[in-house]
């Protein structure tokens, strides 16, 4: 079952199906109003061909438990894309692959905020583990 964080932001219709492909590239991304890293990754992402919609938000514990981002899988930012929820500082090719292939899961997610990932400064220093989630459970999606 996929996810919306839908009852925090107005959706959007889509008029034809040829639209379909665009509306994937349109992502919005809850973050603390405070953090730099999220804005960074929001760069990244619109270098990476996606248009990137930042939206502050006051308690982002609250939008991760509509999105159904499991416990202990949390991230700094939360990211709705293409009918997924994307969990944090996610490689693109990750994010590439999801809607590549289009899987019937809620999204996916790399949790905390490992070192050298896009978005966070520093020289990668141990293997980022990018976790697929569908109703509360979670199973090995990507390892980099």
């Amino acid at each position: 079952m996929k996810r919306t964080i839908a009852p925090l932001v107005s959706a959007s219709l889509l008029l034809a199906t040829g639209f379909a492909h665009a509306e994937s590239l349109n992502a919005q991304l809850y973050k603390d109003p405070n953090c730099g890293c999220c804005e960074t990754y929001a760069r990244l992402m619109e270098e990476h061909g996606y248009h990137v919609k930042s939206i502050d938000v006051a308690n982002l514990g609250r939008v991760k438990q509509q999105a159904g981002i499991p416990y202990g899988e949390g991230a700094c930012h939360t990211i709705e894309l293409g009918g997924y929820i994307i969990e944090g500082h996610v490689p693109f090719a990750a994010i590439d692959r999801l809607l590549e292939e289009r899987p019937d899961i809620d999204g996916i997610g790399l949790a905390g905020m490992p070192i050298g990932t896009p978005g966070m400064p520093g020289p990668k220093t141990e293997d980022w583990v990018v976790k697929a989630f569908n109703d509360g459970n979670t199973t090995p999606w990507m390892t980099f």
